[in-house]
């Protein structure tokens, strides 16, 4: 009968059942995310494919381009140039606008500001911070507070001061603080 056993048997069986659904929850997830991996991996697999045979109808458009600029009566050299020059200004007009896009990044500069400012260092009042790309604002005045070793300072240690608690008769004492 459950009412005969002892509440450490309890607690045991307790214990042990709990860290039996922990380990099955655990098994759960692992062979979850295994099934995912499994799919995730082919769907990259399919998605470089794609991208590679993208890329090979790019370069036949290209000759497909090329061929129609002769047909329209230009010289063959002149017909491919115009295409590679056109790849060359996309090209071109791509990595501006991705130098741009870089050139944007904040650079972690609320963390810099607040590592200058809880160090408190040499150097860290005349530092200056960045705000935007064209401006420039002097950095946030040192922290002046109490560090962490000074917030306690002031209180006695433990067992220093002791007073006497109860009437009389009674040896009893507790700490002051």
């Amino acid at each position: 009968m459950p009412e005969d056993e002892s509440l450490g048997a309890l607690v045991a069986q307790a214990s042990h059942q709990i860290s039996t659904l922990v380990r099955s929850e655990i098994e759960l997830a692992k062979a979850e995310l295994k099934f995912d991996a499994k799919r995730v991996g082919t769907a990259a697999g399919l998605f470089g494919a794609a991208a590679f045979i993208a890329h090979l109808c790019l370069i036949l458009a290209s000759f497909a381009i090329a061929y129609g600029l002769i047909a329209l009566g230009l010289a063959q050299w002149l017909a491919f140039a115009i295409v590679t020059v056109f790849y060359l200004l996309v090209a071109a007009l791509l990595v501006f606008v991705g130098y741009r896009r870089l050139k944007g990044l904040a650079g972690m500069r609320r963390t810099t500001r607040s590592l200058r400012t809880l160090a408190g260092g040499a150097g860290a009042e005349s530092a200056v911070v960045e705000t935007g790309p064209e401006e420039v604002a002097p950095a946030a005045e040192p922290y002046t507070g109490p560090t962490a070793g000074q917030v306690g300072a002031h209180r006695e240690p433990v067992g220093a001061q002791r007073q006497s608690v109860g009437g009389p008769g009674r040896e009893s004492s507790v700490d002051a603080s």
